[in-house]
């Protein structure tokens, strides 16, 4: 197994990439190119949540994708600013290294999908719909498209910044701009559904207070209206950062048991035109 940390700027140190790659060995069929997946833990940009990180990432390596967490920047990562674009520019950075080291990973590039969770859901959502940024690609030299995702899964996600926002997010990605509506606007990721945007599993809970199911509802309509592909989960009971849902994380909660499993079935299904 390759398990390293990977540091992505040598100028933002606390910006990291923890790999789970599997080893290749013999006499096992499914070796040599697997799927990836890029694992954003949540923590409304203040943090980045310990529970849906490398939990996450043993449930996908152990269903046979290769993943990788990131630490992003946030209020509590060193000297990092949570400031957008930012986090984006760090999530760019993950999803370039990822496929710069494909041969070494045993990763198709072709198949590298995001998953977030809440304000990292928000994240890996930025991700899958505004992966085409100029400045970045300047900044990270990389060709267009080179960050874009093969798909996205996004756990109770912070999508909006209207009257459903998870304020806290918003305002520190927006900093000084907290107040001004075109950057909220702007960062509200349902405005931003494009054709450009990726392939998409999505869901969350009835009953979530914390970062109401009206932000899902907002992306779904988004979704439909562009006619991007996707398939959505509500549940009734649940709340809200359930993660992987079992005891490692100290949550069980049944109305939700199913989502992992019907994760990694919708990654299994998505094919890429070539």
């Amino acid at each position: 197994m390759i398990h390293e940390t990977i540091h992505l700027f040598e100028d933002r140190p606390n910006v990291t990439l923890t790999t789970y790659v599997a080893s290749v060995l013999d006499g096992v069929p499914y070796n040599n190119k697997r799927k990836a997946v890029l694992v954003i833990p949540g923590g409304g940009y203040y943090d980045c949540a310990n529970r849906e990180g490398e939990p996450m990432a043993h449930v996908y390596l152990a269903a046979g994708f290769n993943t990788f967490v990131l630490t992003y920047s946030t209020v509590t990562t060193g000297s990092c600013d949570p400031t957008w674009p930012n986090p984006l520019m760090d999530a760019s950075a993950a999803m370039k290294h990822i496929r710069d080291h494909a041969e070494e990973y045993h990763v198709d590039p072709d198949y590298i999908f995001v998953i977030g969770s809440s304000a990292g859901g928000h994240l890996a959502c930025s991700l899958g719909t505004l992966w085409d940024n100029d400045e970045i690609e300047a900044k990270l030299g990389m060709e267009k498209g080179y960050n874009k995702p093969t798909g996205m899964i996004l756990c109770y996600p912070v999508i909006t910044g209207g009257a459903y926002a998870h304020r806290g997010s918003f305002d520190r990605i927006l900093a000084e701009k907290k107040d001004d509506p075109e950057a909220i606007a702007a960062l509200s990721l349902e405005n931003r559904v494009s054709e450009k945007t990726v392939p998409t599993f999505i869901w969350t809970t009835a009953e979530d207070t914390c970062v109401p199911p009206q932000n899902t509802l907002f992306f779904i309509k988004a979704l439909a209206d562009q006619g991007i592909p996707f398939e959505s989960h509500i549940y009734p009971k649940g709340g809200h950062g359930a993660s992987i849902n079992n005891e490692i994380v100290g949550c069980c909660r049944p109305a939700i048991a199913d989502w992992v499993d019907a994760s990694i079935r919708w990654m299994k299904s998505i094919k890429v035109e070539k």
